[in-house]
């Protein structure tokens, strides 16, 4: 429908595998029936073998065992059933003091920002220049009533990667329970439950090639959390609902496709795009880290010229990019992980991301950093926002 288009959003959302696809059919069309125990029907029954095995598959790549792995809609459900679930299970017995980094992806940020309108307290991180937190400053701020901390493990946009490892032995230390929303680093880069004590992790198939509305919440066997959703029974009554099977089918498939050999594909793309651009293209800005980033993730300032410009032509041209600018925000305002980092609204208006998938190509790369060049280049002739030389 779109021609020769090339998709380089996948931060955003992927396209689905039609591996995936085929894994889930049939739990379309021939079992379709609600998951029931081992004395249902037998339709029932096959569906309920399928989401336990899914589970069995998802909790595996983390390291972690079956009754610790919920289904969810979604990201955005998992941070907001770890966030506000500890809230409720430890705020009237420990405290209410909550710690969140100021780069953190929306559910968690408007989660904390939810339960301060509650009475809670909540302390908001800032991180450096690349975009990480300070360790010691984190250790400095548990206090007595700290029941949470929730620290990204790859951030949305410019895909820098914290030490959760060293957060969770923090939080372990302190005796403060530890979320990481894992959403762009599941299956991107290492994470095992058993090396790193971390208490609850989101995970979400939209950011793999698998199904859309589909997510994952890790949940360490004591962890206190509370049910925040009210309804049926679901997922060891930690979430009510009925279970989406097919997208669970398909959110295991997903997990199996992915092996070392696509990351590092993954990486070789970016490393290609980030040492062309920044050495051809003048005026430019790394966002992040450019050693411990997220292998799919590519970020960068385009100074004197907007990011909705260079998105605009770009698509014009056959490519999906996005931009951190405010006009593409619903909110209006600058990408808050770019001025987290010290970036002025220049800088956040001037950012684009370009984030890689299993469907892409060097080629595309190649293409890409020349169509930029071309696009940054012609629109720097004609902005009001300065000179580049």
């Amino acid at each position: 429908m779109l021609g020769e288009y090339v998709y380089l959003d996948n931060g955003a959302i992927t396209r689905m595998d039609e591996r995936v696809l085929e894994a889930m059919k049939p739990y379309f069309f021939d079992v379709y029936a609600v998951a029931t125990s081992e004395f249902g029907y037998s339709m029932g029954i096959e569906a309920r073998e399928a989401l336990d095995d899914s589970r069995k598959i998802l909790a595996q790549s983390l390291g972690a065992g079956e009754e610790e792995f919920i289904f969810t809609s979604g990201s955005t459900e998992s941070s907001n059933i770890a966030i506000k679930g500890v809230a409720l299970a430890l705020g009237d017995k420990k405290g209410k003091h909550i710690i969140v980094s100021k780069i953190e992806d929306f559910p968690v940020l408007y989660s904390a920002k939810s339960l301060e309108k509650q009475g809670f307290e909540v302390t908001y991180l800032d991180v450096d220049d690349e975009g990480f937190i300070d360790l010691e400053k984190l250790r400095d701020c548990i206090r007595e009533d700290t029941i949470l901390v929730s620290i990204q493990h790859a951030n949305q946009e410019i895909g820098t990667l914290q030490d959760i490892a060293t957060i969770a032995q923090i939080c372990q230390e302190k005796k403060v329970v530890f979320h990481t929303d894992a959403t762009h680093s599941f299956t991107r880069a290492p994470l095992d439950v058993n090396n790193i004590p971390v208490d609850l992790v989101t995970v979400s198939a939209h950011t793999i090639h698998g199904p859309h509305g589909v997510g994952g919440l890790y949940i360490r066997k004591g962890t206190p959390l509370r049910k925040w959703m009210d309804g049926g029974f679901q997922e060891f009554n930690f979430r009510a609902g009925l279970e989406n099977i097919p997208g669970a089918v398909g959110f295991a498939k997903a997990v199996q496709l992915i092996d070392d050999n696509e990351n590092q594909k993954l990486q070789e793309m970016r490393d290609r795009l980030l040492d062309r651009i920044l050495n051809e293209v003048p005026q430019t800005t790394l966002n992040g880290s450019r050693l411990k980033r997220s292998p799919q993730n590519s970020n960068i300032t385009f100074h004197f010229v907007e990011g909705e410009s260079i998105t605009l032509h770009l698509d014009m041209r056959g490519f999906a990019v996005s931009t951190g600018s405010a006009c593409f925000s619903r909110s209006l305002e600058a990408s808050h992980v770019i001025t987290g980092i010290g970036g002025d609204h220049e800088r956040a208006h001037g950012s684009v991301r370009f984030t890689f998938g299993r469907f892409n190509t060097m080629e595309d790369v190649d293409n890409v950093v020349d169509a930029v060049t071309d696009v940054v280049e012609n629109l720097r002739r004609i902005s009001p926002l300065g000179k580049t030389d």
